[in-house]
């Protein structure tokens, strides 16, 4: 897919949670809640993990140098990996910590329906970021479910967005039941068990991220439909008997290698095996919508 889809829901993101942020410290400052306080670093780190993503896609435009002859693509792999950790760290470890004291001393809360309006505020902020998710996800998703659209898809901008702001919202929801318990009940705890509930949530996902971002770091394969597609162009031509094997590889979620050894009619001329190839290789092009680096490697079939 193309990372444009993901750049729009990326600074849909990064728009909807500056404010956010700014909204949740100002009402944590005014009531004290340790809540607020949590999904106040929530949005500030989000807001850092988007513009992650935004150098990362930059990075990964440079062009091929000597020292990195396939290009830079996996930039955005490396950038997405660390807001995973930024999201752990900052995010996760934080809220738990911070859900934690306030459930040892806990505070009683100061002009709670402060903090309920910023809430409900940054939950509308929320959903439109989301929803943009959402709808360009939707462009390349096509009836995949949601978690194997997540987990196989080769561009790491929409799983990443998804995931935050699905987060964040049931970190809101968890924040304004925790806010809301304690103002009824006057106990402080309450506040302090729904920042633990937003930290163990986000540490959650924050794993999940790491674990799929890593597996695009040490390389993955074209997806099976692209696998297969990429056969069959190589076998249909008259001069190539069999492809006896093909190794794909992403570069970058737009860029594949495509490794292959074919078995070519011996038929003892080398001009027709090099035309052969350069028709397999405008084959492959047409056939997978990426920009493709093919090497083919012209063998005689033993198995005959």
């Amino acid at each position: 897919m193309s990372a444009d889809g993901g750049t729009k829901a990326v600074i849909a993101a990064l728009s909807a949670n500056l404010a956010i942020a700014v909204a949740k410290f100002a009402a944590a400052a005014v009531t004290g809640s340790s809540s607020m306080a949590s999904e106040g670093v929530h949005s500030l780190a989000d807001s850092g993990n988007q513009m992650l993503l935004l150098v990362g896609g930059k990075r990964a435009a440079r062009p091929a140098t000597e020292s990195h002859p396939f290009g830079y693509g996996r930039s955005r792999y490396v950038y997405a990996f660390v807001v995973s950790i930024v999201l752990f760290t900052v995010g996760g470890l934080f809220a738990a910590y911070e859900g934690w004291h306030k459930v040892h001393e806990p505070e009683p809360l100061d002009s709670p329906q402060w903090a309920i309006g910023v809430l409900l505020f940054a939950i509308i902020a929320e959903g439109f970021s989301f929803r943009t998710a959402i709808v360009e996800s939707n462009k390349t998703r096509q009836s995949q479910p949601w978690l194997k659209f997540v987990r196989s898809n080769k561009s790491p901008e929409l799983p990443v967005v998804l995931l935050e702001d699905a987060g964040a919202l049931i970190g809101l929801v968890l924040a304004l039941v925790g806010i809301s318990v304690a103002t009824i009940t006057g106990d402080g705890r309450y506040d302090g068990l729904g920042s633990m509930a937003i930290g163990i949530l986000l540490i959650v996902i924050a794993v999940f991220l790491a674990v799929e971002m890593s597996s695009l770091l040490l390389g993955e394969s074209a997806l099976p439909e692209y696998q297969l597609a990429i056969e069959a162009a190589l076998a249909d031509s008259g001069v190539i008997e069999r492809v006896i094997h093909v190794r794909t590889l992403h570069l970058g979620p737009d860029e594949l290698l495509v490794v292959a050894k074919v078995a070519v009619v011996d038929d003892g001329t080398s001009r027709s095996i090099a035309v052969a190839i350069d028709e397999a290789e405008a084959r492959v092009r047409a056939a997978v919508p990426l920009t493709c680096m093919i090497y083919l490697e012209p063998d005689v079939d033993r198995n005959k």
